[in-house]
């Protein structure tokens, strides 16, 4: 095995596998679609009637694909507290968000789990506008638009997670790209809920973005 399949960022896989826990976060599979009960500038409360009983203060939990942490828990509504800060709501959908909209969530990856979609941190890039929904036998394809500055993240037949939902990429021109949706994942996320002119949470390929920063950094 080569040096760079050894090590990650300095560390050997077999010395430090910690890090696995901070990368591995989550995996873009949804697990719950939560309904917002309750909205502030700083904060949302959720309910999961799947995963509150998985939930302690201090949980880790992905909403549209933010990391965010549960900081109250309320039994009688199964339902959690995360506050926001002001950059998640500057850089995300959560901001928008109202009461009574459903939001996607995952909980964080064990070591043991399979690894279903692919690796997702939680740390949204940018947004992604819907630009139209065409059906396509029992499946759809979603076509979606970002800042142009943002198109070398898109690779062709590669992931993307988009409100923390982990997805396949294609014909990718000018910013825009394609998903092509199941009836599964169209009716157990909220993605049935989205329009065109929707702003979605994207997550770009974390590999190759560290990839895109060590070919960046000066030579030793």
């Amino acid at each position: 095995m080569t040096p760079v399949a050894t090590e990650i960022w300095g560390y050997r896989l077999h010395q430090r596998a910690e890090i696995l826990s901070i990368i591995l976060m989550f995996t873009g599979i949804v697990t719950d679609v939560g309904e917002v009960l309750h909205v502030t500038p700083e904060r949302l409360t959720i309910s999961t009637e799947k995963l509150f009983s998985e939930l302690d203060v201090g949980s880790s939990i992905a909403v549209n694909g933010v990391c965010l942490t549960a900081i109250e828990l309320f039994p009688a509504t199964q339902s959690f507290g995360a506050d926001i800060s002001p950059e998640t709501r500057v850089r995300s959908n959560l901001g928008t968000l109202q009461r009574k909209d459903l939001v996607n969530l995952e909980l964080p990856l064990r070591l043991s789990d399979r690894l279903g979609g692919h690796l997702v941190l939680g740390h949204v890039d940018a947004l992604a506008e819907l630009v139209s929904i065409t059906r396509k036998e029992k499946s759809l394809l979603c076509r979606f638009s970002v800042d142009k500055s943002f198109a070398r993240y898109l690779i062709e037949k590669g992931s993307i997670a988009l409100d923390g939902i982990s997805l396949t990429i294609f014909n990718i021109r000018d910013g825009q790209f394609d998903v092509a949706i199941i009836p599964h994942t169209w009716e157990e996320t909220n993605l049935r809920t989205r329009r065109p002119g929707d702003r979605l949470n994207v997550e770009f390929d974390l590999i190759g973005k560290y990839i895109e920063n060590l070919l960046k950094q000066p030579k030793v």
